[in-house]
């Protein structure tokens, strides 16, 4: 009787070998999400260099991106639950392909940031959909194997990525220079869009679902407000317009937080914000990821405009960085549910302890630092982070209910993207408006990014003690 119910439940499945290609269709998108997030920390010179835009146009990049797939990942799915999850997988590929091409063939500023507003909006259907599927086409007793692997084939993304745009800015593939980077993701994206087509299995969703548009576009509209606030204030001054941008900006957030009072069904479940442990863990996690995003950013700066590297060379410079961030956070997947909140600590202090270390080498040499000088610190700052990415969330829902989970894992994973767009912008901008040089420029920016990581240390006892054990 136990074997034919064993049977049973594996007929409901797809076969193994079909199991094993929707998963790779899966990772395939999210390694396209991850290679074109962290592009343009690399290739951010070079574009604002071919087309113009200077420094707004550099801290826009990375910041559009995040934007959009932070504004509208909770949105996407909802959307993927009412209308069904393989139909906004397709949809969002396909258009994620087509923005990509609009990337790589923008021929000013303001069409490339539209672009990757785009990119980050199809990311954000995406994204979201593909926990959902694998859930439905792999047994319970096996997912387990599924989800090991995202792990570490993005941990080698987040290594490859950038150093994939260094090489093909360098190679400068027929003239096009910073364009190919872009331009791979028509090959990349058809691929994988006409295998998802033949593999993902048809759902119908559940059209009774309510979905939050108004939240979401308040949410929008207050994102959109304070970043361009902030980052036309820093380019051009801080005249009337950036600080009505702001104004604006600040006003939609206070809507925002309102209707998430108020609404029936709103983006944030009420019962999570009531949460003490995981309001403080949103709290802490959104001003970290804030601080190191603007560190990739600043350190990618450095290592071009003051050292002088070819974004190849910036590339491989950054790999002691992620290298860190990969081990931390694999080692952390074992160490997470004995240590709890310690492990915030620690990732908080040792990301401290690096930024220390590269702050000191880069005050007593300035733009005369050798590469292999920077390899130490930066290393010991990718463990720091990683260590942080590792436990910080798991940590924050420890004490939520498991009917909150999605909520919570999906708010968690909207705020971490909104936090890399605002912490993108706002170190740049520290890093554009101080004067003294390169190295006087990226000294200060360590200098804020020190101080965020010390403030957070103390919050950390806000967390609960113990991360969910069957979460981590």
């Amino acid at each position: 009787m136990t074997q034919t119910l064993h049977d049973t439940k594996e007929s409901s499945h797809p076969p193994a070998s079909t199991r094993w290609a929707i998963l790779g269709v899966v990772l395939a998108a999210d390694v396209l999400d991850l290679l074109d997030a962290t592009i343009t920390n690399i290739a951010a010179p070079t574009i604002a260099q071919d087309l113009g835009g200077g420094a707004a146009l550099i801290q826009w990049l990375g910041a559009s991106y995040a934007l959009a797939l932070g504004v509208l990942l909770v949105l996407g799915g909802r959307l993927g639950d009412k209308y069904g999850r393989r139909r906004l997988f397709l949809a969002g590929l396909a258009g994620f392909t087509v923005a990509s091409v609009a990337c790589g063939l923008a021929m000013d500023p303001g069409t490339l940031v539209v672009a990757r507003l785009a990119q980050g909006a199809f990311g954000a259907l995406v994204i979201p959909q593909g926990f959902g599927i694998l859930g439905a086409t792999w047994p319970r007793d096996q997912i387990g194997k599924a989800f090991s692997l995202f792990g570490p084939v993005m941990g080698l993304s987040a290594v490859g990525g950038p150093i994939l745009a260094g090489f093909l800015i360098d190679a400068d593939l027929g003239g096009l220079g910073w364009r190919p980077m872009f331009l791979i993701n028509l090959l990349l994206g058809s691929a994988a869009l006409f295998a998802a087509a033949r593999l993902l299995p048809r759902d119908t969703g559940d059209r009774t679902i309510a979905v939050d548009g108004p939240g979401s576009a308040l949410l929008a509209g207050a994102m959109s407000g304070l970043l361009a606030g902030l980052i036309d204030g820093s380019a051009n001054g801080w005249t009337a317009t950036p600080v009505l941008l702001l104004l604006a900006g600040l006003a939609l957030f206070a809507a925002f937080c309102h209707r998430q009072r108020t609404a029936e069904n709103p983006l944030i479940q009420p019962s999570l914000l009531h949460n003490r442990g995981f309001t403080s863990g949103l709290l802490v996690g959104a001003v970290f990821f804030a601080a190191v995003a603007g560190l990739l950013y600043v350190i990618s700066l450095f290592l071009q405009q003051g050292l002088g590297r070819s974004p190849t060379g910036a590339a491989l410079g950054l790999v002691p960085l992620s290298a860190g961030i990969v081990i931390a956070s694999i080692a952390c997947y074992r160490l997470i549910g004995r240590f709890g909140r310690r492990l915030v600590l620690a990732g908080l202090l040792i990301t401290l302890a690096g930024t220390a270390w590269l702050l000191a080498l880069v005050t007593t040499s300035g733009t005369d630092t050798g590469a292999w000088a920077l390899v130490p610190p930066l290393l010991v700052v990718g463990l720091g982070m990683g260590t942080c990415f590792g436990s910080m969330y798991d940590v924050a829902i420890g004490d939520i209910a498991p009917s909150e989970a999605g909520s919570a894992g999906g708010s968690l994973g909207a705020v971490q993207q909104l936090s890399n767009a605002v912490g993108a912008a706002t170190v740049t901008t520290v890093y554009f408006k101080t004067g003294g040089g390169e190295a006087h420029a990226t000294a200060v920016s360590l200098v804020v990014v020190a101080a965020v990581a010390l403030v957070c240390c103390p919050l950390v006892r806000l967390l609960p003690r113990k991360a969910q054990e069957q979460h981590h």
